[in-house]
């Protein structure tokens, strides 16, 4: 059916930013409809079902110092979990498997003195860089020109240093040092405190999961909005006129509205004719494409591992799957490795399900004994034939980006405003981020209202 009601707002994508921005806008009184593509609410968090538990099979962690992520864990009465640190991790170098504790997996001293280097270096030069606004970095040109694997072939010269480097770029990215803006990652460096932080459990990004899923929290969010949400509602065009916005379902349904938010990834924009849209917006849409993974889940008996001293987490140039983490549940019924498949590794798997699980559960083997070799159940998750995010975790920053069209993120196009994890100015990448960046789209709204037409609903 098609609904002729003038709405206050419109918000595309019930993600933790859709959802966030409707929360307050709700809140403020305003009349709104959230439509959502999928027949369920997340975005990129997706719950699946492992030997009887919950999983997650999309974002997962709440990170140390995630506060609004925190308080909806609680207001929803969820429990959250620590990340399972006990033990040494393993570091796999093809078919050499060590044991360490710390951060930094063990190298060569020359490997270990180059990283040392590098973290530092790094350090320096994102300090230099506003998250909010990189492209007035006075070389920002310059670093927005250059790729992270060009920086790193000048800094990081050894066999040993450049795998880690590139692990760690690939596990905070999914994607290649060559596909990255080096400008764009001192930006995420920037936005979530350090490269330490983002590869850090206790103290850092990984910090806690969510008893029963982080989707849980997302469907709690929807819920506490009644009827607000509209799944199944795959919007096809969005038409701005002079005072108001059209909204065109794919099933030929219509929607008017005072605003819109679109809390989509920029790349997920580009499937949605939108007119007018400047072209700064289409060229974010193709200068921030997906990261490439597939996220897997494995289920055994017990946690094998925490028995041999170990924590379950693996870095891997061997294993298809990098890192690994214990996700198991807190009841101890069963042991879960969680870990993705990601970079070009996640093409060359995707596709073949039986052929990846196969290749999954021998680098595991390899890397923790023949135990892994024989799971409870096994699941995981092809994001990059996800019909609606196309990747994840965020969009990667493609070099020249940022400087050509950068201050397009949050910018509104007319009646259209802009939400999503990417445009978030803190915690970019993370469900922070989203939920910042729903805060941020919703008051742009708020202000516009209020400032067409007084604080009213029906303005």
């Amino acid at each position: 059916m098609t609904d002729r009601a003038l709405f206050d707002a419109i918000v595309v994508g019930a993600g933790f930013s859709g959802l966030m921005a409707a929360r307050r806008l709700r809140a403020a009184g305003r009349r709104i409809r959230v439509l959502e593509a999928r027949s369920c609410v997340g975005g990129r968090v997706r719950a699946a079902q492992l030997a009887g538990h919950t999983v997650d099979v999309g974002g997962q962690w709440m990170g140390a110092g995630h506060e609004r992520l925190a308080t909806l864990a609680a207001e929803a009465g969820a429990r959250l979990v620590p990340q399972y640190v006990e033990g040494k991790h393993l570091l796999q170098i093809g078919d050499r498997v060590r044991r360490f504790s710390g951060v930094i997996p063990p190298a060569s001293p020359v490997a270990l003195a180059e990283a040392a280097l590098a973290m530092r270096r790094l350090d320096r030069l994102k300090r230099r860089v506003l998250a909010d606004a990189p492209w007035e970095h006075e070389h920002a040109e310059r670093l927005d020109a250059m790729t992270l694997g060009q920086w790193r072939r000048r800094w990081v010269r050894s066999r040993g240093g450049r795998t880690l480097f590139d692990a760690a770029s690939r596990a905070i990215f999914c994607a290649e040092p060559a596909q990255i803006s080096m400008l764009g990652f001192l930006q995420y460096l920037r936005a979530n405190r350090s490269l330490d932080y983002l590869v850090e459990t206790t103290n850092g990004a990984q910090a806690f999961m969510v008893e029963g899923g982080m989707q849980r929290l997302a469907r709690w969010l929807a819920e506490t909005m009644d009827d607000v949400v509209q799944a199944d509602a795959e919007v096809a065009a969005v038409t701005q006129g002079s005072d108001e916005v059209e909204v065109r379902l794919s099933n030929g349904e219509t929607y008017r509205a005072r605003r819109v938010i679109m809390a989509l990834a920029p790349s997920a924009t580009a499937a949605i004719g939108m007119t007018p849209v400047s072209a700064e917006r289409v060229q974010l849409a193709q200068g921030l494409p997906m990261g490439s993974v597939i996220k897997c889940a494995v289920a055994y008996p017990g946690a094998f591992w925490r028995d041999a001293g170990l924590s379950g987490e693996l870095v891997s140039n061997r294993s298809p799957l990098s890192p690994v983490f214990d996700a198991s549940p807190a009841d101890g019924t069963i042991g879960v490795l969680v870990g993705f498949i990601a970079g070009h590794l996640a093409a060359q798997y995707s596709g073949d399900e039986s052929a990846r699980r196969a290749a999954v559960l021998d680098g595991l083997a390899n890397a923790f004994g023949p135990e892994a070799a024989q799971p409870l159940d096994y699941v995981d998750y092809d994001w990059t034939i996800d019909a609606y995010s196309h990747g994840c975790y965020v969009g990667v920053p493609s070099p020249g980006t940022l400087t050509r069209v950068g201050p397009a993120l949050r910018q509104p196009t007319g009646r259209i405003h802009w939400a999503g994890t990417e445009t978030a100015t803190e915690w970019t990448g993370y469900i922070e981020g989203a939920l910042q960046s729903g805060e941020r789209a919703a008051s742009e709204v708020d202000a516009a209202l209020v400032g067409a037409s007084g604080r009213g609903a029906d303005g």
